[in-house]
């Protein structure tokens, strides 16, 4: 076994595993099903790489991610952080030893399962009907799917609002004394003790502990954390402990954050205190991962990446299923079944075990740690005579970066899958290689190097998905040249699946966002009478480990541009 566990950290990266464990749970639900499309029902994936077998107390059996999420108090909604397959009731928090005097327990009302979730509960409630009742229900189960998507696009408060996935007991962590209120913890230095508050940190160490020991052979962690404020500098912590246990242990790190972190003040302070949260998150971040991918637009919804998408860039619910789907698509090299030099499959190709990918991103061929995502959903039609085209189409979903920039050095992993051919044909593994061979062929620009990992089976659409598809999406994600009358935005009950590609590439295109932490933390951390100084101080930071922090990155921006000068000016 080689399995993988995952690691959520912060809002906006349990936002995206949400969508990502749901697209787990709908193959799983469409493994074997006679009545669905046969590339999703014979999908080839191993889906034990990020599952784990276990069993309540009452023996029943489960099947649970490998995950620890992380987050606020109060931020799982009407979900128990026990989950809602064992019934047990969360443990109150120990009073302080030393305290003498009164105590008062504050309680919030609980929050209420929204329709969705009331769905869910139901649906699992329900014992065998007859044929006429079930007639009858699939009628009603029509009109409150449309109530559902209603509710879904107008209500989401919580990450578990729209999550329709069975969690461990172990999986659920919530952080005492952290109440969701981002405004106030909105930078590194807010987050700087809590995890070494109250035995948090070794109660989240216990948890992952826990997932990691039970597996035969751990390929790596797949860590998402939200960046955007105090949760990054949980995560370092976290990392580290991390590194100094699990030395062997390669990370892959998604830096996430959602369009509603990126906005400027008129407050020069508070954007000074923006610019530096920016270097020393990504500086300490980067310090204890193999690879490290930023992912997170300003503006989603007007970007290029969301050219057939109708995305609001003000709901999280709606962006993160954006960058789900393309963390879904990187996962599958992991999750094929290695197989000999003489063997063959037909449902994919071009598997890698998880240290294989980050090595040869940041290894082998380029020492540099720093990956670009880039993605388009759904994939356009796989035609030969226009196939370069489809390269063109991956648009990046990574911040700050050169667009269009042709460097001859990079690397690259490319995943496709579910590709469609003219007619809606599902394009075989050996369609997908040959026409990627001839799209470089035709080519004026080739990277140094390109890995392609191919499968047949698409990205399912699951009812809790938002309706972010444009009018010209077609049910199997095929873009229609007469999309018809109808122009709103369309969401599952129109469109069951979607042809996907992605794609990390190591690329000198990364050298602004580097530069820009690099610059911003000599300026306003470093230099003499920088107007960050004291700000720094106060986040816990000396002198000695800003100039280490400063130098870690120029050495990042040096091995992508040997010539460029990133001498320290601190003097």
């Amino acid at each position: 076994m080689r399995e993988v566990v995952t690691v959520q950290v912060g809002g906006f990266a349990n936002f995206i595993g949400s969508h990502f464990w749901n697209f787990q749970d709908e193959l799983l639900g469409l493994a074997g099903d006679p009545d669905t499309d046969s590339a999703l029902s014979n999908h080839g994936l191993n889906m034990d790489v990020l599952y784990r077998t276990g069993e309540t107390p009452e023996g029943v059996l489960t099947y649970t991610p490998r995950l620890l999420s992380v987050n606020y108090r109060g931020s799982l909604g009407s979900m128990s952080s026990y989950g809602t397959l064992y019934n047990q009731n969360p443990e109150l928090p120990s009073p302080v030893a030393t305290w003498k005097g009164d105590i008062s327990t504050q309680r919030s009302q609980p929050y209420e399962r929204n329709l969705f979730l009331r769905s869910l509960y139901e649906e699992e409630q329900k014992q065998s009907v007859s044929i006429d009742s079930k007639r009858q229900a699939n009628s009603q189960d029509e009109t409150q799917d449309k109530d559902i998507v209603d509710c879904l696009e107008n209500g989401v408060q919580y990450w578990t609002d729209f999550s329709k996935v069975h969690y461990h007991p172990q999986s659920l962590y919530e952080l005492n004394g952290l109440w969701a209120d981002e405004e106030k913890f909105n930078n590194y230095g807010m987050g700087k003790d809590v995890f070494a508050e109250s035995f948090q940190g070794e109660e989240m160490a216990e948890r992952l502990r826990f997932f990691i020991e039970e597996c035969d052979h751990v390929q790596g962690i797949q860590y998402v954390v939200d960046d955007s404020g105090g949760f990054s500098s949980v995560a370092v912590d976290f990392l580290q402990n991390i590194a100094d246990e699990y030395t062997n242990t390669p990370v892959l790190l998604y830096t996430v954050r959602s369009p509603g972190s990126f906005m400027s003040s008129r407050n020069k302070k508070r954007n000074i205190s923006q610019d530096l949260h920016n270097s020393v998150s990504f500086a300490k971040l980067s310090s204890f991962c193999k690879l490290i991918v930023p992912v997170g637009l300003p503006f989603l919804g007007g970007s290029k990446a969301s050219m057939h998408l109708r995305v609001n860039d003000e709901k999280p619910y709606h962006c993160s299923a954006v960058y789900a789907a393309a963390l879904h698509s990187l996962s599958l090299p992991f999750r094929m079944d290695l197989l000999g030099p003489t063997s063959s499959s037909i449902s994919n190709s071009g598997a890698l075990d998880f240290n294989s990918l980050l090595q040869m991103l940041s290894g082998d061929a380029r020492q540099n740690m720093v990956a670009i995502l880039d993605a388009t959903l759904p994939a356009p039609t796989i035609e030969e005579p226009a196939v370069e085209s489809f390269l063109s189409k991956l648009q990046p979903l990574t911040p700050e970066i050169l667009e269009d920039m042709e460097d001859v050095h990079s690397v690259e992993s490319l995943v496709i899958h579910g590709a469609l051919e003219p007619g809606e044909r599902r394009a075989s593994v050996s369609k997908i290689q040959q026409a990627i061979d001839a799209a470089y062929e035709q080519s004026s620009f080739r990277p140094r190097f390109c890995h392609l990992s191919a499968a047949t089976c698409p990205l399912p659409i699951p009812l809790p998905f938002p309706s972010i598809f444009s009018a010209n999406v077609g049910n199997r994600g095929q873009l229609l040249s007469s999309p018809g009358s109808n122009s709103s935005s369309k969401g599952s009950l129109d469109v069951h699946s979607i042809p996907m590609a992605a794609r990390l590439r190591s690329s000198s295109a990364v050298l602004p966002f580097l530069s820009n932490r690099l610059e911003n933390l000599r300026k306003f951390g470093i230099q003499r009478g920088a107007l960050g100084g004291e700000l720094l101080k106060n986040w816990g930071f000396e002198k000695e480990e800003l100039e280490d922090m400063s130098e870690s990155l120029a050495s990042m921006v040096k091995a992508l541009d040997p010539y460029t000068d990133v001498s320290s000016d601190s003097d």
